[in-house]
């Protein structure tokens, strides 16, 4: 039984570090004012009618804290990636030059820095969530350890270390965030 209270826990441990893991990748993609490869990472270009990552068709580097330039490796890619990065959203507005695409990173307003640590706050609350929901379905599954036979005081012991675990990484979460927060609101 023990054995399978370690698993549990050990199960929820790295559901909250992938947790942990999207949660900064998600914060990454927020841009605090300096152009970044990661920005466009999420593009998806039409490659000779595949849905195709930017990252595998052109090099994508950042030559100036405000210019992003992707650099493609076929000439022909040029217009399909304009057009997905135009496509994606993104609020950028691609220029090229015949062997670059240019997306030039706009200062941000003090409107939109706020509207940024917003967006920030929004993914480090669903990410303390998601850690939350690990928490409450390791517990379930230590209650029905106790109903096959688990100790009650190895269940207890159990659901002690799942909220110490839970408070590790709602703690980890709070300063990612806080160190986010700084980087968006410096100017």
């Amino acid at each position: 039984m023990n054995d399978e209270l370690n698993m549990i826990i050990s199960i929820a441990e790295e559901q909250m570090n992938k947790t942990i893991d999207h949660a900064q990748d998600e914060l990454q993609k927020i841009r605090a004012g300096k152009a970044n490869p990661q920005m466009v990472e999420g593009v998806k270009v039409d490659y000779y009618g595949v849905e195709t990552p930017l990252s595998q068709v052109a090099n994508v580097n950042t030559p100036d804290p405000q210019t992003i330039a992707i650099q493609p490796w076929e000439k022909a890619m040029i217009g399909p990636i304009e057009t997905a990065i135009v496509n994606a959203n993104l609020g950028f507005n691609p220029s090229n030059d015949g062997t670059f695409v240019r997306i030039n990173v706009p200062t941000l307003t003090e409107e939109r820095r706020i509207d940024l640590v917003k967006q920030a706050k929004a993914a480090t609350e669903h990410c303390k969530v998601s850690i939350r929901n690990c928490r409450r379905d390791s517990n379930e599954d230590i209650k029905k350890l106790v109903k096959d036979g688990l100790a009650e005081d190895n269940a207890k012991d159990g659901e002690v270390s799942v909220q110490q675990l839970t408070d590790k990484f709602i703690a980890q979460m709070d300063e990612t965030m806080e160190a986010k927060e700084k980087e968006i609101l410096t100017v």
